[in-house]
């Protein structure tokens, strides 16, 4: 019987993982983002000719990638943050008014789509409360929050290049609306 118990177990197992990558396609993109977008497209066929939009989670980690695409999806959390240097460095430029993307949880699937409503550039000490309540999603607080969390994933990821964040960095600040939900 612990025999028996033990097999099935490692096939429940085995079902599962292959349950998980038969929902990523070729590229690695979770399928609900497709599904998301096809849906998107039915209700408003003057976008199916258009190529689908990239997909990203917010943030580096789990618990804050779900918990700002929740956000997302409720339609609290407006706005989104960037260092302009990255853009620079990238060669890249500024996200465009109109671009669509589809906002993923941290395991990749699509939990809705948002569209850029306006792209400023910002010094990092002079970013406003009400943008920082958009971009936080909360009213508690909100500037004291923003910076102090983009202050630190900000050094984080300049440390790896050997740079320091200073007050007057400059931030990409794009405003969006969330336009589809799963």
């Amino acid at each position: 019987m612990r025999r028996l118990t033990i097999i099935l177990f490692l096939i429940f197992c085995s079902c599962k993982s292959e349950t998980k990558k038969e929902m990523k396609t070729e590229d690695g993109i979770d399928q609900s983002v497709y599904k998301m977008w096809n849906s998107f497209t039915a209700s408003n066929p003057e976008f199916k000719d258009n190529e689908l939009p990239e997909s990203w989670y917010f943030h580096t980690n789990k618990e804050d990638a779900d918990r700002l695409a929740e956000l997302t999806l409720k339609g609290i959390k407006k706005a989104s943050s960037g260092l302009y240097s990255w853009y620079e460095e990238a060669n890249a430029d500024l996200p465009k008014i109109g671009t669509k993307h589809i906002i993923t949880d941290f395991d990749g699937k699509a939990r809705a789509i948002i569209e850029i409503k306006k792209v400023d550039t910002i010094p990092f000490n002079q970013i406003s409360k009400a943008y920082a309540e958009m971009d936080m999603g909360t009213n508690i607080e909100p500037l004291k929050k923003w910076k102090k969390a983009h202050w630190d994933f900000f050094a984080s990821t300049m440390q790896e290049s050997g740079e320091q964040p200073t007050e007057d960095m400059l931030i990409v600040c794009e405003r969006f609306e969330t336009i589809w939900t799963e």
